[in-house]
């Protein structure tokens, strides 16, 4: 498998060899809170959010909101990063450089990615956003990729597995003749942002299909594309774009395991 040497989204093989962890419950608490504060700095750039703002002006305000709750912005940094968010337009499918030179406009289909770290402990999300009047057919494309985030999601569990959310998610965005990246992953999360086990969208025997176990931690993270899922990453080294420059959308939650299910710790409807 080709997973990019991009080290947002790490290789698979550098997170299988650190190990699961499971949350104690004072962790879970923490992690509750660092994935409240992304939810509620999502939450607050979707209500704000309209045409004439730059992804820098979206960036300014992520990371003044994270740091008054106080939090770190985890993205900020890292790797050498310079956002506090990712925030990538329409066929930029994942990793956009926020900029005050980047417009947004009416029609455009917005990723803003965001993570933040509390007492240690990071919570990780994304949303997609349809700023100002899109067509009805990109309005359905964004939101069969809110539903593929949900199918996987609905199989979390202790006692599944991996590939019960990789095949849910796959067969989902396939159905709608859709396509979803394979170069990307979700990830288990807690003291660092990213952590085993890689968390697929689509079926493979190339790697581990771990058994969940409640206590878990980790993130759903489809990005799906209304073309083809063959990507290239741009000179900055960081921005991923589709190669057909179709459409993506990227939607993502952190979550906790449970014995009889799943708890969305990053739930906008909550905060």
């Amino acid at each position: 498998m080709n997973i990019l040497d991009n080290l947002f989204t790490q290789p698979v093989t550098q997170r299988q060899s650190r190990g699961i962890s499971v949350k104690s419950q004072r962790e879970i608490e923490i992690m509750r809170q660092a994935a409240s504060i992304v939810a509620t700095v999502l939450k607050e750039i979707s209500q704000i959010v309209q045409p004439g703002m730059t992804t820098g002006d979206l960036d300014a305000y992520a990371e003044k909101r994270i740091r008054e709750m106080d939090a770190a912005p985890s993205f900020k940094g890292y790797h050498g990063f310079p956002g506090s968010i990712c925030a990538s337009i329409n066929h930029e499918a994942v990793h956009g450089i926020p900029s005050c030179k980047r417009m947004i406009r009416s029609g455009d289909v917005l990723k803003v990615d965001t993570a933040a770290c509390y007492q240690n402990f990071h919570g990780d999300s994304c949303i997609t956003i349809a700023v100002g009047k899109v067509p009805p057919k990109t309005e359905k494309f964004i939101q069969v990729a809110e539903e593929a985030l949900y199918k996987g999601i609905e199989q979390v569990k202790a006692g599944a597995y991996l590939m019960d959310i990789a095949g849910a998610v796959q067969d989902y965005v396939e159905a709608h003749g859709l396509s979803v990246l394979e170069n990307y992953t979700g990830h288990g999360i807690g003291r660092n942002m990213h952590e085993e086990p890689s968390v697929f969208n689509f079926r493979t025997r190339e790697m581990p299909n771990v058994k969940l176990r409640a206590g878990m931690t980790l993130t759903i993270e489809p990005i799906v594309t209304a073309g083809s899922k063959v990507t290239r990453t741009l000179s900055d080294r960081w921005t991923v774009v589709t190669l057909d420059k179709s459409l993506a959308a990227q939607f993502e939650h952190t979550l906790l395991v449970t014995d009889n299910g799943y708890e969305i710790l990053t739930d906008r409807t909550k905060v």
